[in-house]
């Protein structure tokens, strides 16, 4: 059973693809007064990525060339994903899937080396789990 074992730990990070970086990045840091943690522009993608604290958790904002109106995946306009922290990400994966859950292959997060997957929601909302570094 699920419901015995809560399986997440806390939130990491909130991904948005907005329509207009300029102006998303001006009301997360000017008007909500959000710190910027770090902005990096990823030219393959021609992308900007800014990483805004919130408390203990983060907000990533992406920019991307005409991001299409969200049908109900990653890579368009508007939320791209929840992503819940956890310490044994393998652990949880299992429990997904004798669940019935369908989860993607884990993969490992080329900036921070960490591994994480994703799932969906019941209403195809896309959410990532992401695992802890050992001792975390």
């Amino acid at each position: 059973m699920l419901q015995d074992i809560s399986m997440i730990d806390a939130l990491h990070h909130v991904a948005i693809i907005c329509s207009d970086y300029g102006r998303s990045k001006d009301f997360y840091t000017r008007i909500l007064g959000l710190p910027m943690i770090r902005e990096t522009y990823r030219a393959a993608r021609k992308s900007w990525k800014c990483d805004l604290a919130v408390g203990t958790a983060q907000i990533e904002l992406f920019s991307f060339p005409n991001p299409p109106p969200r049908p109900s995946r990653p890579e368009a306009q508007g939320l791209r994903h929840l992503a819940f922290t956890v310490r044994d990400l393998r652990a949880v994966v299992r429990r997904l899937e004798e669940a019935g859950i369908e989860v993607e292959a884990i993969r490992t997060d080329a900036l921070t080396g960490r591994d994480f997957t994703f799932f969906a929601d019941p209403d195809d909302l896309p959410l990532e789990l992401y695992e802890l570094a050992p001792g975390t």
